[in-house]
C-alpha cells in the first residue's frame, strides 16, 4: 500500500513541463534557469521561479540557488581537429584564455578533440557535446549529416558557430573566421611575387568537404587568371591535412614538374611540403606560401624556404564566440551579420 501511495505522489509531482507552462516559458527555458547552463533574462527566470513555487515544483529551492547574486555561466564546447598539430593546440589555448576573460559570465571552454574529419565523428561528437554546453562551435567539414545534427542542436536550446569553415551554412547561427576567398588571393599574390622563375604553381587543400578550402583555391586561381594568365596553375592536390600524404604528393609533384616555381598549402600537412622542398630544392627556390604560424612555419620562414605564413587571429576567433554565445543565450542578435570577417595575419620573414 505504501509503494502504491508514493507511486501516485511521484505521478503528481509537478514536471518541468508543468513549470514551463505556468511560467508561459519554453521547456528549454526552465531547463537552463534549473541547470544554469546559460544566461536566462533576469526578469524570465524570475517567471520561473515564482511558477516553481507556486506548484511546489521540487526542485524551486535549486532555482532560487541558481538565481542568486553572481555571474551567469556560460558552457562553450569546442570541436577541433587533429589534436598533435601545433596550430589546434594553439586554438585549445585560445579558446580556454578567451573563457577567463570573459567578464560577463562564469565562462568555460570544453574542448574536444575529433578523431577524424569523417561526417560521422562530427555528428557523433555534436550529439554528445549537445546536452553539455550552452552553445557549440567548431570547424567541421561540411556535410548534409553534419547540417542535420546542428539543426537538431540548435532546435534544443544550442546556437552552433561555424569557425574558420563555414559548415552548415543557412542553418549554423554565425561564421567566424577568414574571408577564405580574399585569403586565397592573398597567397596567390605573394606566390607571384615570390617567383624566382618562370614556371608552374600548384596548391593543396585538405578534401573536398572543406568549403574554406575550396574557397581559398578558388580564390588563388582567381588571382593567376585576372594578372597572371602566362603562369599554369596545375590540377589542385588533395591530403588529407596529413603530413605523410603532403610529403610524398609533393615529392611526386616535383619529380614530374621540374619547373615548378611556387607552391600553396591551403589547409594542414605544411610540414610534409617542407620536408620535400628541403630534400630536393634550395631555400627559395619555390615560392611557398602557407597557413598559420607554427614552429615548423616560422622555421621555414626563418630559413628562406616559406615566403609567408599567412595566420588565423585566434584570439579574436576565440572572444567573438563567447560573445555571440552570450547574447544569443539573453535573445539578443549578435552585433554583426551571419558571417564575421577577420583580418588574417601576415607574416613575412623579416617581422620574426
Amino acid at each position: 500500500m505504501m509503494e502504491t501511495l508514493q507511486g501516485i505522489a511521484m505521478a503528481r509531482r509537478p514536471t518541468i513541463t508543468a513549470v514551463a507552462q505556468a511560467a508561459g516559458v519554453s521547456t528549454a527555458t526552465v531547463d537552463r534557469v534549473l541547470n544554469g547552463r546559460g544566461m536566462v533574462r533576469p526578469d524570465t527566470a524570475a517567471k520561473v521561479l515564482a511558477a516553481a513555487e507556486d506548484i511546489g515544483f521540487y526542485a524551486a529551492a535549486l532555482i532560487g540557488h541558481r538565481l542568486a547574486p553572481g555571474k551567469p555561466r556560460l558552457r562553450v564546447g569546442f570541436l577541433l581537429q587533429k589534436s598533435r598539430q601545433a596550430f589546434w593546440q594553439d586554438f585549445a589555448l585560445a579558446a580556454e584564455d578567451a573563457a577567463r576573460r570573459t567578464s560577463a559570465f562564469d565562462a568555460r571552454a570544453d574542448v574536444t578533440f575529433l578523431q577524424s574529419q569523417s561526417p560521422d565523428d562530427a555528428v557523433g561528437a555534436i550529439e554528445e557535446m549537445a546536452g553539455r554546453v550552452d552553445a557549440i562551435a567548431g570547424t567541421l567539414v561540411s556535410h548534409d549529416r553534419v547540417t542535420a545534427a546542428v539543426d537538431r542542436a540548435q532546435a534544443h536550446g544550442q546556437p552552433c558557430f561555424a569557425l574558420l569553415n563555414d559548415f552548415a551554412q543557412g542553418v549554423r547561427h554565425s561564421y567566424i573566421g577568414m574571408n577564405n576567398l580574399k585569403v586565397g588571393r592573398v597567397a596567390a599574390h605573394m606566390v607571384a611575387t615570390a617567383l624566382t622563375k618562370r614556371g608552374k604553381v600548384a596548391v593543396f587543400v585538405g578534401g573536398s568537404r572543406w568549403h574554406g578550402h575550396a574557397l581559398r583555391e578558388t580564390g588563388f586561381r582567381s588571382y593567376f587568371r585576372e594578372t597572371a594568365p602566362e603562369i599554369t596553375v596545375l590540377d589542385t592536390l588533395i591530403n588529407l591535412e596529413t603530413r605523410q600524404l603532403t610529403y610524398e604528393a609533393t615529392l611526386d609533384l616535383l619529380a614530374r614538374h621540374p619547373d615548378l616555381a611556387g607552391l600553396y598549402v591551403a589547409g594542414g600537412g605544411m610540414e610534409g611540403a617542407l620536408a620535400a622542398l628541403r630534400e630536393v630544392r634550395a631555400p627559395g627556390d619555390v615560392a611557398l606560401v602557407v597557413n598559420e604560424l607554427t614552429p615548423d612555419s616560422r622555421a621555414a620562414l626563418a630559413d628562406g624556404y616559406a615566403a609567408m605564413a599567412i595566420a588565423t587571429p585566434l584570439d579574436a576567433v576565440c572572444a567573438h564566440v563567447f560573445e555571440f554565445a552570450g547574447l544569443s543565450l539573453t535573445g539578443d542578435a549578435p552585433p554583426a551579420a551571419s558571417q564575421l570577417f577577420l583580418r588574417p595575419g601576415l607574416i613575412l620573414p623579416e617581422i620574426l
